[in-house]
């Protein structure tokens, strides 16, 4: 009997035609398709700035879209760029939308950053995807410094060692997925003190 493929959500932080970020998660999908049922948003841009009065039963219809399609996958990829030492504001607004929901509470997530640098991207989005309770496993974080000589506008990785970075970030997000009950990370950190 054939194996069911993982329906994977994925975010790009970037609104940039063509981007590197893109361009990544273009490359899983095709790579990965075996495996992975990828559906890459195409609409960061257009959702509304996080405003907690309209956090309601009116909240926006693409906020609605966005959420749902978080809810119902099995695991959510997001890949961003850095900007001035940060998180793309249009990355942070739409995960705000979310911190009123449950929607990645206990949800298998895999992160990259791709950038020049990246560090800090790197480290904000690891506390605030740990503080609304994501599961990310050891292996599903990724910093790719230098994205712009590793890969191309039309989605070629031409760095062996991306590539390879890539392929054991996927595959500890679909082992994540298919662990059973596990806590979500700030519980993990809490323990070990």
């Amino acid at each position: 009997m054939k194996k069911e493929k993982l329906k994977v959500f994925a975010i790009s932080g970037s609104t940039k035609q063509y981007s590197s970020n893109e361009s990544i998660l273009k490359y899983i999908s095709i790579n990965f398709q075996d495996h992975l049922e990828v559906d890459i948003y195409e609409g960061i841009e257009r959702l509304p700035h996080f405003n907690p009065d309209h956090d309601n039963e009116n909240v926006d219809e693409t906020v609605k879209d966005f959420r749902r399609r978080i809810f119902q996958a099995d695991a959510v990829i997001i890949c961003t760029p850095e900007y001035v030492f940060s998180l793309p504001g249009s990355l942070k607004n739409a995960i705000e939308w979310n911190v009123s929901t449950t929607n990645f509470s206990n949800k298998p997530v895999a992160f990259i950053v791709a950038a020049a640098s990246g560090e800090k991207a790197f480290e904000a989005l690891d506390l605030i995807m740990t503080t609304i309770e994501s599961r990310i496993a050891k292996g599903a974080k990724l910093l790719i410094k230098g994205v712009k000589g590793k890969v191309s506008a039309n989605g070629i990785i031409h760095d062996s060692r991306t590539e390879d970075s890539i392929r054991k970030l996927v595959i500890s997000l679909i082992q994540s997925v298919e662990e059973e009950n596990p806590l979500p990370n700030k519980y993990l950190v809490r323990q070990r003190n």
